[in-house]
């Protein structure tokens, strides 16, 4: 097996490669003036192939990853996995208007015919039981960070309630809070627009209360911020926010601090200043899974 990555994925690609025993090579890129990119990988590949890319911001990465996907058939890899931490363009899992693109399904396509496999951390799916519903004819791993972030937040703050923001949230908080034996609740969202949001608390005493928010992604910070506001004026002694995907665009991360939050936690599946939870260990478990599961095939 060989790791391949992007140069701007080191920090992960690093002690991934290192739990797998593998060689790492980077994918090397030119930019042009105009635009298009010019990719260099390894003259010559093992059969087996792991690329790592995340795909935060993804309409700049698509094209790049499609393209070094192909690329790495030509020079040899017979099995290709995708490890992607961060899967762009799952949220939309059905046409909500006349006309709507569902991306989830067309991206799951492009994907299932460049990769044999594909690795994941809490991917946004709500209506889908599971990735391979996705990828027709591959093979999908939906990994989750959950229950790290819940040990964080057991060793950070003893006795915390778990908080999720929104009831796509509850199964995160549900996994993170039933693995370390914590109280758990759900509030419930009202979306306006893409910034503009309302949340409703659920029926429970937090005064005096450690609160933690958990969440699989933080884009603009409006749901957290909104939440951290109403339990902070219910009386909650703290707040904190923990998450698997710390995007934060933009201001969202002044916006959930201007809100009363204490302190912000997140997964490496996104680089980010607040990560403090690594993933390593769960994506080499699951690659390793998957290479003795295709040898015995």
């Amino acid at each position: 097996m060989q790791l391949l990555a992007f140069d701007d994925e080191m920090a992960l690609a690093r002690p991934l490669a290192e739990a797998l025993q593998c060689p790492l090579a980077p994918v090397q890129r030119h930019r042009f003036p105009d635009g298009e990119t010019r990719l260099r990988l390894p003259p010559a590949l093992p059969a087996q192939v792991v690329l790592l890319r995340g795909l935060q911001d993804p309409n700049a990465k698509l094209t790049e990853l499609l393209l070094a996907a192909a690329g790495a058939r030509e020079l040899g890899a017979r099995r290709l996995t995708l490890v992607s931490p961060y899967l762009a363009y799952m949220r939309q899992d059905m046409a909500f208007a006349p006309g709507e693109v569902v991306s989830q399904r067309h991206l799951g396509a492009l994907l299932a015919a460049a990769f044999d496999a594909v690795v994941t951390v809490d991917p946004h799916l709500h209506r889908i039981s599971s990735l391979d519903e996705v990828l027709p004819g591959r093979r999908g791993l939906a990994l989750s960070a959950a229950p790290l972030l819940g040990a964080h937040v057991a060793r950070a703050v003893p006795g915390a309630l778990l908080l999720a923001p929104d009831e796509e949230a509850a199964p995160w908080v549900r996994a993170a809070a039933q693995a370390q034996g914590l109280q758990h609740a759900v509030c419930r969202k009202q979306r306006h627009g893409d910034r503009e949001v309302a949340v409703a608390l659920p029926d429970m005493d937090v005064r005096g209360r450690a609160v933690v928010l958990l969440d699989d992604v933080a884009s603009t910070g409006r749901t957290l911020a909104e939440a951290a506001r109403g339990v902070l004026a219910q009386g909650a002694a703290s707040v904190d926010v923990a998450v698997t995907h710390a995007l934060f665009i933009g201001d969202a991360l002044a916006q959930v601090h201007g809100a009363g939050v204490r302190h912000v936690w997140s997964s490496d599946c996104v680089p980010h200043a607040s990560n403090v939870v690594s993933v390593v260990p769960l994506l080499a478990q699951a690659l390793g899974t998957l290479q003795a599961n295709a040898e015995r095939v």
